[in-house]
């Protein structure tokens, strides 16, 4: 018995729900300090702290995952238009997009500001 697929039209292409083609760019940070280069998901490990700097020259949408204490400052304006920096903890993951020069936390699983 063949299994049922679900198929998404994104404009003119058709997606497979079990199979989308793209490549995702993953970064491993084990440094204290990081420039992000436009990758889609930086993880941070084996340091005791790291500060990392958002790029918007470089990168439009990121996904950080962090395995330390980790300090995120964006290079230019603010985050949510309030913030000069936040502080991520261990086991943290926070996703930002790059939307008119400042840096917007779509979604997070654990944040707290310093």
């Amino acid at each position: 018995m063949r299994p049922n697929l679900n198929r998404k039209y994104i404009g003119d292409k058709k997606y497979n729900q079990y199979s989308v083609n793209y490549e995702t760019k993953i970064t491993v940070v084990t440094s204290n300090e990081y420039r992000t280069k436009g990758e889609d998901i930086i993880l941070i490990k084996d340091v005791d702290n790291c500060k990392l700097l958002l790029d918007s020259t470089t990168t439009t949408n990121v996904v950080i995952k962090t395995m330390t204490k980790t300090i995120i400052i964006p290079m230019m304006n603010k985050i949510d238009d309030e913030f000069d920096e936040i502080f991520i903890d261990k086991g943290a993951c926070v996703e930002f997009y790059n939307i008119e020069n400042s840096w917007y936390i779509l979604s997070s699983d654990g944040l707290k500001l310093k």
